[in-house]
Protein backbone atom coordinates (compact mmCIF):
# COMPACT_ATOMS: atom_id res chain seq x y z
CA UNK A 1 0.00 0.00 0.00
CA UNK A 2 1.50 3.49 -1.10
CA UNK A 3 0.41 4.99 2.51
CA UNK A 4 3.26 2.66 4.35
CA UNK A 5 5.67 2.73 1.04
CA UNK A 6 8.16 5.73 3.00
CA UNK A 7 7.67 4.14 6.43
CA UNK A 8 8.61 0.54 5.58
CA UNK A 9 11.65 1.60 3.35
CA UNK A 10 13.36 3.39 6.33
CA UNK A 11 12.21 0.66 8.65
CA UNK A 12 13.94 -1.82 6.45
CA UNK A 13 17.01 0.26 5.80
CA UNK A 14 17.38 0.25 9.76
CA UNK A 15 16.62 -3.60 10.14
CA UNK A 16 19.46 -4.02 8.47
CA UNK A 17 21.69 -2.78 11.56
CA UNK A 18 19.35 -3.55 14.10
CA UNK A 19 20.82 -7.02 14.74
CA UNK A 20 24.88 -7.18 14.43
CA UNK A 21 25.70 -10.92 13.11
CA UNK A 22 28.63 -12.41 16.16
CA UNK A 23 29.67 -14.84 18.14
CA UNK A 24 27.74 -16.98 18.58
CA UNK A 25 26.64 -17.37 15.07
CA UNK A 26 24.26 -20.04 15.95
CA UNK A 27 22.30 -17.48 17.91
CA UNK A 28 22.54 -14.64 15.73
CA UNK A 29 22.03 -16.39 12.53
CA UNK A 30 18.53 -17.86 12.82
CA UNK A 31 17.45 -14.18 13.85
CA UNK A 32 18.81 -12.87 11.21
CA UNK A 33 17.33 -15.07 8.59
CA UNK A 34 13.91 -14.44 10.41
CA UNK A 35 14.01 -10.83 9.82
CA UNK A 36 15.32 -11.40 6.07
CA UNK A 37 12.48 -12.76 5.06
CA UNK A 38 10.53 -9.68 5.11
CA UNK A 39 6.58 -10.09 5.62
CA UNK A 40 3.97 -7.48 5.74
CA UNK A 41 5.78 -5.65 8.75
CA UNK A 42 2.39 -4.10 9.57
CA UNK A 43 3.33 -3.32 12.73
CA UNK A 44 6.19 -1.62 13.22
CA UNK A 45 4.95 0.23 10.50
CA UNK A 46 1.97 1.55 12.00
CA UNK A 47 4.34 2.55 14.93
CA UNK A 48 6.20 4.96 12.79
CA UNK A 49 2.52 6.31 10.69
CA UNK A 50 1.31 6.73 13.71
CA UNK A 51 4.33 9.13 15.38
CA UNK A 52 3.93 11.06 12.13
CA UNK A 53 0.58 11.21 11.93
CA UNK A 54 0.14 13.02 15.78
CA UNK A 55 2.78 15.48 14.45
CA UNK A 56 6.66 13.96 15.29
CA UNK A 57 9.38 12.86 13.38
CA UNK A 58 8.87 9.54 12.63
CA UNK A 59 11.86 8.43 12.88
CA UNK A 60 12.32 9.44 16.54
CA UNK A 61 9.61 6.19 16.85
CA UNK A 62 11.89 4.00 14.85
CA UNK A 63 13.37 2.10 18.02
CA UNK A 64 10.07 1.06 19.23
CA UNK A 65 9.05 0.28 15.79
CA UNK A 66 12.17 -2.03 15.73
CA UNK A 67 11.20 -3.23 18.92
CA UNK A 68 7.64 -4.18 18.18
CA UNK A 69 9.04 -6.38 14.95
CA UNK A 70 11.79 -7.93 17.03
CA UNK A 71 9.01 -9.24 19.34
CA UNK A 72 6.46 -10.00 16.50
CA UNK A 73 9.30 -12.20 14.80
CA UNK A 74 10.23 -14.30 18.00
CA UNK A 75 6.84 -15.24 18.92
CA UNK A 76 6.68 -16.74 15.35
CA UNK A 77 9.41 -18.30 15.79
CA UNK A 78 8.30 -20.28 18.93
CA UNK A 79 4.45 -20.31 17.11
CA UNK A 80 6.06 -22.33 14.72
CA UNK A 81 7.88 -24.79 16.91
CA UNK A 82 4.55 -25.17 18.95
CA UNK A 83 2.59 -25.80 15.59
CA UNK A 84 4.94 -27.68 14.29
CA UNK A 85 5.06 -25.38 11.24
CA UNK A 86 7.20 -26.07 8.13
CA UNK A 87 6.60 -23.11 6.67
CA UNK A 88 7.30 -19.25 6.93
CA UNK A 89 6.59 -16.50 4.52
CA UNK A 90 7.55 -19.23 1.97
CA UNK A 91 10.49 -20.67 3.68
CA UNK A 92 11.69 -23.02 6.00
CA UNK A 93 10.66 -21.82 9.55
CA UNK A 94 13.61 -21.49 11.73
CA UNK A 95 13.26 -24.88 13.58
CA UNK A 96 13.07 -26.45 10.09
CA UNK A 97 16.46 -24.88 8.78
CA UNK A 98 18.61 -25.29 12.57
CA UNK A 99 16.32 -27.23 14.88
CA UNK A 100 13.61 -26.57 18.06
CA UNK A 101 16.04 -25.89 20.34
CA UNK A 102 17.89 -23.11 18.44
CA UNK A 103 14.72 -21.52 17.17
CA UNK A 104 13.63 -21.58 21.01
CA UNK A 105 16.92 -19.85 22.41
CA UNK A 106 17.48 -17.78 19.09
CA UNK A 107 13.61 -16.15 20.34
CA UNK A 108 14.48 -15.55 23.72
CA UNK A 109 17.43 -13.66 22.65
CA UNK A 110 14.91 -11.47 19.95
CA UNK A 111 12.59 -10.86 23.52
CA UNK A 112 15.85 -9.50 25.39
CA UNK A 113 16.87 -7.35 22.21
CA UNK A 114 13.59 -5.74 21.82
CA UNK A 115 13.89 -5.00 25.09
CA UNK A 116 16.95 -3.08 24.71
CA UNK A 117 15.50 -0.74 22.10
CA UNK A 118 14.13 0.92 24.56
CA UNK A 119 17.07 2.30 26.02
CA UNK A 120 17.41 4.82 23.50
CA UNK A 121 14.74 7.14 24.85
CA UNK A 122 14.34 9.24 28.14
CA UNK A 123 13.35 8.03 31.37
CA UNK A 124 9.63 9.16 31.28
CA UNK A 125 9.43 7.57 27.74
CA UNK A 126 11.42 4.29 27.99
CA UNK A 127 9.09 3.58 31.45
CA UNK A 128 5.56 4.13 29.65
CA UNK A 129 6.96 1.94 26.45
CA UNK A 130 8.28 -0.58 28.40
CA UNK A 131 4.86 -0.96 30.71
CA UNK A 132 2.92 -1.15 27.55
CA UNK A 133 5.35 -3.28 26.20
CA UNK A 134 5.35 -6.23 28.92
CA UNK A 135 1.97 -5.64 29.17
CA UNK A 136 1.42 -6.78 25.79
CA UNK A 137 4.09 -9.67 26.15
CA UNK A 138 1.90 -10.95 28.60
CA UNK A 139 -1.28 -10.65 27.10
CA UNK A 140 0.07 -12.17 23.90
CA UNK A 141 1.60 -15.11 26.09
CA UNK A 142 -1.74 -15.27 27.57
CA UNK A 143 -3.45 -15.41 24.18
CA UNK A 144 -0.94 -18.15 22.82
CA UNK A 145 -1.65 -20.50 26.18
CA UNK A 146 -5.57 -19.88 25.24
CA UNK A 147 -4.81 -20.83 21.34
CA UNK A 148 -3.04 -24.07 22.86
CA UNK A 149 -6.24 -24.91 25.87
CA UNK A 150 -8.50 -25.03 22.38
CA UNK A 151 -6.73 -27.72 20.65
CA UNK A 152 -8.13 -30.38 23.33
CA UNK A 153 -11.38 -28.79 24.31
CA UNK A 154 -14.64 -29.71 22.97
CA UNK A 155 -16.68 -26.91 24.09
CA UNK A 156 -14.80 -23.67 22.73
CA UNK A 157 -17.32 -20.65 22.32
CA UNK A 158 -17.10 -17.86 19.79
CA UNK A 159 -16.55 -14.97 22.26
CA UNK A 160 -13.31 -16.97 23.62
CA UNK A 161 -12.31 -17.37 20.35
CA UNK A 162 -12.36 -13.57 19.81
CA UNK A 163 -10.60 -13.22 22.86
CA UNK A 164 -8.01 -15.38 22.39
CA UNK A 165 -7.08 -13.86 18.68
CA UNK A 166 -7.60 -10.44 21.05
CA UNK A 167 -4.68 -11.19 22.61
CA UNK A 168 -2.66 -13.56 21.03
CA UNK A 169 -2.56 -11.09 17.73
CA UNK A 170 -4.53 -7.68 18.32
CA UNK A 171 -2.76 -6.43 21.15
CA UNK A 172 0.22 -6.15 19.67
CA UNK A 173 -1.48 -3.93 16.82
CA UNK A 174 -2.85 -1.65 19.23
CA UNK A 175 -0.02 -1.61 21.17
CA UNK A 176 2.25 -0.84 18.23
CA UNK A 177 0.30 2.18 17.18
CA UNK A 178 -0.30 3.68 21.02
CA UNK A 179 3.72 3.39 21.04
CA UNK A 180 3.81 5.77 17.81
CA UNK A 181 1.53 8.01 19.68
CA UNK A 182 3.77 7.70 23.35
CA UNK A 183 6.96 8.99 21.22
CA UNK A 184 5.05 11.63 19.11
CA UNK A 185 3.31 12.79 22.75
CA UNK A 186 0.50 12.96 21.80
CA UNK A 187 -2.83 13.16 24.50
CA UNK A 188 -4.17 10.22 26.84
CA UNK A 189 -6.59 10.20 25.32
CA UNK A 190 -5.44 10.08 21.71
CA UNK A 191 -3.04 6.95 22.71
CA UNK A 192 -5.87 5.36 24.39
CA UNK A 193 -7.93 6.28 21.08
CA UNK A 194 -5.51 4.82 18.47
CA UNK A 195 -4.80 1.47 20.98
CA UNK A 196 -9.01 1.04 20.71
CA UNK A 197 -8.26 1.89 16.49
CA UNK A 198 -5.61 -0.46 16.34
CA UNK A 199 -6.67 -3.41 18.31
CA UNK A 200 -10.41 -3.77 16.85
CA UNK A 201 -8.90 -3.93 12.93
CA UNK A 202 -6.21 -6.38 14.74
CA UNK A 203 -8.93 -9.01 15.50
CA UNK A 204 -10.23 -8.16 11.71
CA UNK A 205 -6.92 -8.87 10.97
CA UNK A 206 -6.56 -12.35 12.26
CA UNK A 207 -9.98 -13.19 11.37
CA UNK A 208 -8.86 -12.73 7.76
CA UNK A 209 -5.67 -14.68 8.02
CA UNK A 210 -7.72 -17.19 9.47
CA UNK A 211 -10.09 -16.90 6.35
CA UNK A 212 -7.24 -16.87 4.09
CA UNK A 213 -5.37 -19.97 5.97
CA UNK A 214 -8.38 -22.12 4.73
CA UNK A 215 -9.49 -20.37 1.25
CA UNK A 216 -5.96 -18.49 0.28
CA UNK A 217 -3.75 -18.63 -2.59
CA UNK A 218 -0.78 -21.17 -1.53
CA UNK A 219 0.80 -18.92 -4.25
CA UNK A 220 0.89 -15.70 -2.39
CA UNK A 221 -0.48 -16.35 1.51
CA UNK A 222 3.33 -17.54 2.14
CA UNK A 223 2.02 -20.37 4.53
CA UNK A 224 0.51 -23.74 3.96
CA UNK A 225 -3.00 -23.29 3.38
CA UNK A 226 -4.76 -25.62 5.35
CA UNK A 227 -2.10 -25.43 8.19
CA UNK A 228 -4.98 -24.66 10.91
CA UNK A 229 -7.28 -27.41 10.03
CA UNK A 230 -4.25 -29.87 9.65
CA UNK A 231 -3.73 -28.54 13.63
CA UNK A 232 -7.85 -28.81 14.65
CA UNK A 233 -7.21 -24.94 15.52
CA UNK A 234 -11.07 -24.25 16.56
CA UNK A 235 -10.76 -20.88 14.80
CA UNK A 236 -14.12 -18.79 14.02
CA UNK A 237 -14.79 -20.79 10.80
CA UNK A 238 -14.73 -23.75 12.34
CA UNK A 239 -17.24 -22.74 15.07
CA UNK A 240 -19.58 -21.08 13.10
CA UNK A 241 -19.57 -24.36 11.09
CA UNK A 242 -19.96 -26.54 13.96
CA UNK A 243 -23.05 -24.19 15.42
CA UNK A 244 -24.75 -23.64 11.95
CA UNK A 245 -24.31 -26.91 9.76
CA UNK A 246 -26.60 -30.19 9.61
CA UNK A 247 -26.35 -32.33 11.90
CA UNK A 248 -24.17 -34.52 9.44
CA UNK A 249 -21.85 -32.20 8.77
CA UNK A 250 -21.23 -31.06 12.06
CA UNK A 251 -20.18 -34.98 13.03
CA UNK A 252 -18.06 -35.03 10.28
CA UNK A 253 -16.72 -31.61 11.39
CA UNK A 254 -15.85 -33.12 15.06
CA UNK A 255 -14.24 -36.33 13.49
CA UNK A 256 -11.94 -35.13 11.39
CA UNK A 257 -10.85 -32.53 14.28
CA UNK A 258 -10.01 -35.15 16.42
CA UNK A 259 -7.91 -37.27 13.65
CA UNK A 260 -4.35 -36.73 12.12
CA UNK A 261 -3.98 -38.37 8.79
CA UNK A 262 -0.88 -38.78 7.36
CA UNK A 263 -2.24 -37.25 4.19
CA UNK A 264 -4.48 -34.41 5.08
CA UNK A 265 -5.54 -33.33 1.67
CA UNK A 266 -9.02 -35.03 1.69
CA UNK A 267 -9.60 -34.21 5.00
CA UNK A 268 -9.19 -30.23 4.20
CA UNK A 269 -11.06 -30.87 1.26
CA UNK A 270 -13.78 -31.75 3.05
CA UNK A 271 -13.60 -29.12 6.03
CA UNK A 272 -13.55 -26.54 3.65
CA UNK A 273 -16.06 -27.61 1.52
CA UNK A 274 -18.13 -27.61 5.14
CA UNK A 275 -17.39 -24.43 5.82
CA UNK A 276 -18.76 -23.16 2.57
CA UNK A 277 -22.04 -24.72 3.10
CA UNK A 278 -22.79 -23.75 6.24
CA UNK A 279 -22.20 -20.50 5.30
CA UNK A 280 -19.54 -20.33 7.71
CA UNK A 281 -17.13 -18.34 5.09
CA UNK A 282 -19.53 -15.51 4.78
CA UNK A 283 -20.29 -15.23 8.21
CA UNK A 284 -16.05 -14.87 8.71
CA UNK A 285 -16.10 -11.97 5.94
CA UNK A 286 -19.05 -10.19 7.53
CA UNK A 287 -16.86 -10.19 10.88
CA UNK A 288 -14.30 -8.96 9.47
CA UNK A 289 -16.06 -6.20 8.29
CA UNK A 290 -17.86 -5.59 11.28
CA UNK A 291 -14.71 -5.32 13.71
CA UNK A 292 -13.26 -2.74 10.51
CA UNK A 293 -16.42 -0.96 11.21
CA UNK A 294 -15.97 -0.76 14.91
CA UNK A 295 -12.13 0.62 13.96
CA UNK A 296 -13.70 3.41 11.95
CA UNK A 297 -15.99 4.46 14.67
CA UNK A 298 -13.12 4.72 16.89
CA UNK A 299 -11.49 6.56 14.58
CA UNK A 300 -13.85 9.66 14.46
CA UNK A 301 -12.64 10.10 18.15
CA UNK A 302 -9.19 11.14 17.77
CA UNK A 303 -7.38 14.35 17.19
CA UNK A 304 -6.58 13.93 13.27
CA UNK A 305 -6.96 15.69 10.46
CA UNK A 306 -10.07 14.40 8.19
CA UNK A 307 -7.29 13.69 5.15
CA UNK A 308 -5.42 11.44 7.75
CA UNK A 309 -8.65 9.74 9.08
CA UNK A 310 -9.56 9.14 5.52
CA UNK A 311 -5.55 7.31 5.15
CA UNK A 312 -6.27 5.63 7.75
CA UNK A 313 -9.53 3.79 6.78
CA UNK A 314 -8.18 3.32 3.45
CA UNK A 315 -5.40 0.94 5.27
CA UNK A 316 -8.22 -0.42 7.22
CA UNK A 317 -10.12 -1.55 3.46
CA UNK A 318 -6.95 -2.37 1.94
CA UNK A 319 -6.49 -5.09 4.97
CA UNK A 320 -10.10 -6.07 5.00
CA UNK A 321 -9.20 -7.15 1.56
CA UNK A 322 -5.66 -8.46 1.20
CA UNK A 323 -4.62 -12.54 -0.55
CA UNK A 324 -1.45 -11.84 1.31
Amino acid sequence: MELLATYSQALVAHLENAVIEKEPTQLYKPVKYILSLGGKRLRPVLTLLTADFFGNDYEKAMHAALAVELFHNFSLIHDDIMDNAPLRRGKETVHEKWDVNTGILSGDAMLILAYQLFEAYEPAKFQELAKLFSKTALEVCEGQQYDVDFETRDDVTIPEYIKMIDYKTAVLIGAAMKMGAIVAEASSSCCQGVYDFGRNLGIAFQLQDDYLDAFGNPKTFGKQVGGDIIANKKTFLYLTALNNSTKGDAETLVHLFNINPKDPADKIETVKEIFLTSGAAKATIAEIEAYTQKANTILETLKLSEEKKEKLRAFGKWLMERTV
